[in-house]
């Protein structure tokens, strides 16, 4: 049961979900779960395990959804929590959380929420591009690459990518869905062609929809933008979503080379992850 919900778990993340965990860490008396029972929720909606069935999992994923969508004063900085439930009706509840049954056991459950890592779609794999990776690779995120020059999207140039696009905007787009797109954090518009980097925003706004990921983000001119920012809405897409895309990308640290601005940008995406000056 472990390793089938901690791989579960582990899928839900690279998918670019949250996920609520429970693991009874410890157990006495008669009780449905024993230790290393593990149940999970994710922020689809989705659950798998169990941690012992009753009106224990009943409370315990009630209190996993509510940790997703944080209530009950949960926050990322002060974490999960430890309860400790009593399978009695008469049990003491300043001490633990009694439950109507008839068992008599205790069982002691934590409770957690597991966030996906970033994983940043390079569209671009210039200079700027490759300088980001190295900052991904450091910081221990994932990345993929896209470029519609196969050299600038290969594994000579990005060895430790987890995904290699060198196709065309809509070649790449026609195997993507909006579910699918949602296991990138980040996608970063950085190509060497601004008709290329349009048609990319436009094509992929369109399939995210309002959707919470990725987040899009553009680099360039204020002019640039405004020359998008009309297409796109010229294209059918909505204020509110072209108003969601950053340009130009990265905290304002006076970034000129391209390892100052993959620093920048990076430092972005960390700061928006975090919720830290949003």
């Amino acid at each position: 049961m472990t390793k089938s919900v901690l791989s579960w778990v582990l899928d839900r993340l690279e998918g670019g979900e949250r996920v609520a965990m429970a693991s009874v860490i410890e157990a006495s008396g008669s009780v449905p779960g024993k230790p290393g029972a593990r149940l999970a929720i994710s922020s689809n909606g989705k659950r798998f395990g169990t941690v012992g069935g009753a009106g224990l999992e009943l409370r315990v994923e009630d209190g996993l959804r509510k940790m997703l969508n944080g209530e009950g004063g949960y926050s990322r900085k002060k974490g999960g929590k430890v309860e400790v439930f009593l399978l009695h009706k008469d049990g003491k509840k300043k001490e633990v959380t009694s439950l109507d049954s008839l068992c008599g056991g205790k069982v002691t459950v934590a409770m957690e929420v597991l966030v996906p890592m970033p994983h940043v779609l390079i569209v671009g794999g210039g200079h700027v591009g490759r300088c980001i990776s190295i900052v991904c690779d450091t910081m221990g995120w994932s990345y993929s690459v896209f470029d519609v020059r196969e050299e600038y999207a290969n594994e000579d140039r990005f060895p430790f990518a987890t995904e290699l696009h060198a196709n065309d905007v809509g070649g790449f787009l026609a195997g993507e869905d909006r579910d699918s797109l949602e296991r990138f954090s980040d996608v970063l518009l950085l190509g060497h062609d601004w008709a290329v980097d349009e048609d990319f925003l436009i094509r992929i706004l369109k399939e995210r929809g309002n959707g919470r990921r990725p987040r899009i983000g553009a680099i360039g001119s204020k002019s640039k933008w405004k020359s998008f920012s009309n297409s796109a809405i010229g294209a059918g897409i909505s204020k509110v979503d072209v108003d969601s895309v950053r340009c130009p990308i990265g905290l304002q640290i006076g970034a000129d080379s391209p390892e100052e601005i993959a620093l920048a940008v990076c430092s972005e995406i960390l700061s928006l992850d975090k919720g830290a000056n949003a």
